[in-house]
């Protein structure tokens, strides 16, 4: 790593940020008074934009994208916002198999098809996300089942996702430049390898070869991509290592990893990253940060202890008059540190995409409870933050000592 990618990574692990927010989860926990500092919900914005966008910041090095819902493109002003500052646009859920494909013999093509135009029209590329999603909760019965309700057989669920894919793909290869072929096949932490799915439980890794080679057959230019989440810890990055291995031994197209990014404020995720993206790159695969955002509000107590803290945790909304400054500095020391080390790995990184526009649209205000939230680039009123700052004045430095270093 280089000198300044290092000084980032201290910098961030001695600000101490995991300790002190987890005092104000236990102060607000408790009832007691939190005070708020900082601005209001809205003017969290830098004090100037900048002139130059993230993806002229970027160059060459990487694309710089978004994922955004059909509904968000009819809004003029986050249509300006993404043709100024993005080059490849990911549809949040319109095509997704249950929104595409609900039926065996039906087809929803009008939100795609309008997104799709809309990318087109703006001079953009798209993500295909997702042809294949390996859940079951998000998989149609008619998927699973046969026509007589029982468990569908390997050859006829083989042969459905290959009619699904090579539909898709067919339709859309003109503008969409990557797909993401399959979408959260490895199981969580210490579980199975897998995760229980019908896909998994019919068909082991048989179904990700057929999907990948489908999508190859109809589009032979597109970067295809395993997309996942919680890939940079140990014991699931052994899993992905060992899925692409797999793959790459029968030959299947798999181009990219594409790490989803759902970053926590503080978390330690850096010197994780770093093994990640370099044992990705000793095997050849590519790295596509496909849905980065920080989350401000740290989540994993919703899931702790069975969910006991959840009924406290409804309630709880530290931020909802706006980010204390304190927590907004923690949050641009994380995306300085992030965007050096993709700096650092550009010859591995395809794209780095952030997960909706702005900080009203965020899905992480909702999920897994209602909560205001701050982590993205721009604020509720479409203005750029410091953290937007911080992460075109990184950009630019390290272009710079690029290219005074000659490289």
């Amino acid at each position: 790593m280089s000198a300044s990618l290092d000084d980032a990574i201290d910098e961030f692990q001695r600000s101490g940020v995991q300790l002190r927010f987890q005092s104000l989860l236990v102060v607000a926990l408790l009832a007691l008074p939190l005070i708020l500092a900082g601005s209001s919900i809205g003017q969290e914005s830098g004090e100037s934009t900048k002139k130059m966008s993230l993806k002229d910041a970027a160059g060459d090095r990487f694309k710089m994208g978004v994922g955004v819902s059909e509904q968000v493109l009819a809004d003029p002003q986050c249509a300006e916002l993404i043709e100024n500052q993005f080059q490849i646009l990911t549809p949040e859920n319109c095509m997704k198999p249950q929104g595409i494909h609900p039926a065996e013999e039906t087809w929803n093509f009008e939100a795609p098809d309008r997104f799709v135009a809309f990318a087109k029209d703006h001079g953009l590329e798209v993500v295909g996300h997702c042809l294949v999603w390996a859940k079951d909760d998000r998989t149609d019965d008619w998927m699973m089942q046969l026509d007589n309700g029982q468990a569908v057989s390997r050859d006829v669920l083989l042969r459905r996702i290959e009619n699904h894919v090579a539909t898709v793909v067919s339709r859309y290869q003109e503008s969409a430049t990557m797909w993401d072929v399959v979408n959260e096949a490895l199981a969580d932490g210490e579980e199975g390898y897998l995760r229980d799915s019908v896909y998994t439980r019919t068909t082991g890794i048989d179904f990700i070869e057929t999907a990948f080679r489908t999508a190859r057959k109809h589009d032979p230019d597109a970067l295809l991509i395993y997309n996942d989440y919680n890939c940079h810890f140990p014991d699931k990055r052994k899993k992905l290592i060992r899925l692409l291995s797999e793959l790459k031994d029968r030959g299947v197209p798999v181009d990219a990893y594409g790490m989803q990014g759902h970053f926590e404020l503080g978390d330690d995720s850096l010197t994780q990253l770093v093994e990640t993206f370099q044992a990705l790159r000793d095997l050849g695969i590519k790295v596509v940060v496909s849905e980065l955002d920080i989350d401000v509000v740290k989540r994993g107590r919703w899931w702790a202890d069975d969910g006991k803290y959840r009924d406290e945790l409804k309630t709880y909304d530290p931020y909802k008059d706006g980010l204390p400054d304190e927590i907004r500095q923690q949050q641009i020391k994380q995306y300085e540190a992030l965007f050096r080390l993709f700096d650092e790995y550009q010859d591995t990184i395809a794209r780095v995409s952030f997960w909706n526009l702005h900080d009203g649209q965020s899905w992480l205000n909702y999920f897994p409870w209602n909560r205001t939230n701050y982590p993205l680039l721009f604020d509720r009123q479409f203005q750029p933050k410091p953290a937007y700052d911080a992460v075109i004045n990184v950009l630019r430095e390290t272009e710079t000592d690029h290219a005074s270093s000659g490289e």
